[in-house]
């Protein structure tokens, strides 16, 4: 909404905002579905993650970790920071590319629980000796387990494996399908829809079950969700309705405001964050980037919420789009975990009483935001106007508008009733030959944002770029002598009846060489993004 600019000694940047656990993503390989799959996800993670390595201010992914499970387990990326290891991401994509796609291979049924439970290990180990300067802000991590099994037989088989395992440190267990034939996702409704998704709970930790469609775009919105503020640890906004104007739905007291505690979520990434953007090119000196004023106060501390007064109802056609300006956000009822079931269901059941009761009336609602305590400074800040748009979904959509202070004079005469025939005839010629679309889908207009910030990564690095690259270089279905080492030693394989595990030399390799590769990570990391005081 209202974009300020940050300096290095300015305001605190709202790091907290956008700190997301680690996360583990596991590829779980099936012949022949894998040649079907391979190209669709490879490509929508490499747009992921362009994106999320190139996101100016602070890092919206913490560390990731990549798996594959063919025949056995084998963590092809241990743990590293996202942001500035584009070279590394996209080296272990061109390994996917290369994986064997037709044949077929015997699976252990221990294959993905191995994994779980390596990756658990690597995540233990990782956090004992990452350097006091750079300590893990989260103690627990996600794990994704992408496969093209059913989704179900796949559920099953973890809650077997894993039913004796300490699972405390895992916050999400994630198993997510890949249907076999992609639907149409390029339809509008696809902008609003969450994934179909169930639960299991059998293991103390719940197991996610989602099912996507086998297609770019529906994996590449899957992975942008991991750039959302997912924390439920408090709720961001207190929107606050004089109750004697809405005593009908809050049943309060005139005397108090009806407070409905929400979760502020973005709708978009700022242009202003990313290079090459019309925004972006201006803001390239700013290292921090660009923050909406609304989003960076509603996460700050929790003792102070950000509050949204309501101070008036406005008619849906009483407000001209050029007096609204920034980003907009997207208002929902808190799921923040800290409240206590009765009140978040109440919360919930006025939230969507007040969304259907503007719809019903055509109302939108203009709101007032409320300076936070301003310490000890005696300068009173100006304040933000905000209007509140209620939509078919449980939602509302909030947008920063203009003020007295901030409108130039402009001239807008009534249009003449009759132009001239001849120009109205030319004219209705030209817009009859253009294509007509009932709504305006985002999804189908594609910018060649993906390909312009990959190519500002093609730069070599220097030695660890050269190292990675040459990951790409082994044969589909062999493993590589020379493979880079894991991060930490992992678990022990399990022998199968009268077979024998095949098992890298990575593997064999002792714990102290093991973090090497780990230690120089972090020593380049801290001469790249130094740590301030």
């Amino acid at each position: 909404m209202y974009h300020r600019r940050t300096t290095g000694k300015g305001a605190s940047t709202p790091t907290q905002i956008y700190e997301q656990p680690p996360r583990i993503l596991i590829v779980h390989i099936a012949l022949p579905s894998w040649a079907d799959i391979c190209s669709n996800l490879c490509e929508a993670l490499q747009n992921f993650f362009s994106l999320a390595c190139s996101l100016m201010g602070p890092s919206r992914m913490s560390l990731f970790s990549l798996y594959l499970v063919q025949n056995q387990h084998e963590c092809i990326l241990p743990f590293v920071q996202v942001k500035g290891n584009f070279a590394k991401l996209q080296a272990c994509l061109s390994e996917l590319r290369m994986l064997q796609r037709e044949g077929c291979f015997r699976p252990q049924g221990t294959s993905l629980q191995l994994a779980v439970e390596d990756g658990l290990q690597q995540f233990q180990q990782y956090s004992r000796h990452v350097t006091t300067g750079t300590a893990l802000s989260c103690t627990s991590l996600e794990i994704t387990i992408l496969t093209s099994q059913p989704g179900k037989e796949v559920v099953k088989q973890l809650e077997k494996g894993l039913k004796d395992i300490d699972l405390v440190r895992v916050r999400r267990l994630q198993v997510v399908e890949i249907a076999k034939g992609a639907l149409d996702c390029m339809d509008t409704a696809s902008l609003g829809e969450e994934p179909s998704s169930d639960e299991s709970s059998i293991l103390g930790t719940d197991i996610d079950l989602q099912t996507i469609d086998n297609d770019i775009v529906s994996m590449e919105s899957f992975f942008k969700a991991w750039l959302h503020n997912s924390g439920t640890d408090q709720e961001h906004i207190h929107l606050l309705l004089p109750s004697q104007s809405f005593s009908n739905i809050s049943g309060g007291r005139r005397d108090n405001p009806m407070c409905l505690k929400c979760d502020l979520q973005e709708r978009l990434l700022s242009p202003s964050l990313l290079p090459g953007t019309a925004d972006g090119s201006l803001r390239m000196d700013d290292p921090k980037g660009d923050f909406s004023t609304i989003y960076q106060m509603a996460c700050q501390s929790p003792a102070s919420r950000f509050k949204l007064r309501v101070i008036k109802a406005l008619k849906s056609s009483g407000v001209c789009e050029s007096v609204t300006y920034g980003l907009p956000f997207i208002l929902r009822p808190t799921s923040c975990w800290q409240l206590d079931w009765d009140e978040l269901e109440t919360n919930q059941q006025h939230f969507h009483a007040l969304c259907h009761s503007l719809l019903k009336r055509e109302w939108l609602l203009l709101a007032k935001g409320e300076p936070q305590s301003r310490g000890h400074s005696l300068r009173e800040p100006p304040s933000i106007f905000y209007v509140i748009v209620p939509s078919s979904s449980p939602t509302l959509l909030v947008k920063a508008v203009a003020t007295r202070e901030l409108m130039l004079p402009s001239s807008f005469p009534l249009l003449p009733e009759d132009p001239p025939d001849d120009s109205l005839k030319l004219v209705e010629g030209v817009l009859d030959g253009l294509e007509l679309e009932p709504t305006y889908n985002p999804l189908q207009i594609c910018s060649r944002l993906y390909s312009y910030l990959s190519s500002t990564f093609a730069k070599p690095q220097g030695r660890l770029h050269a190292s990675w690259e040459g990951r790409a270089l082994r044969k589909a279905g062999q493993l590589q002598a020379n493979r880079v080492r894991a991060t930490v030693a992992p678990l022990p394989m399990t022998t199968a009846p009268g077979r024998a595990p095949k098992v890298p030399a990575a593997r064999k390799a002792s714990s102290e060489a093991l973090f090497q590769f780990s230690k120089e990570e972090e020593e380049d990391e801290e001469e790249e993004y130094p740590s301030g005081p």
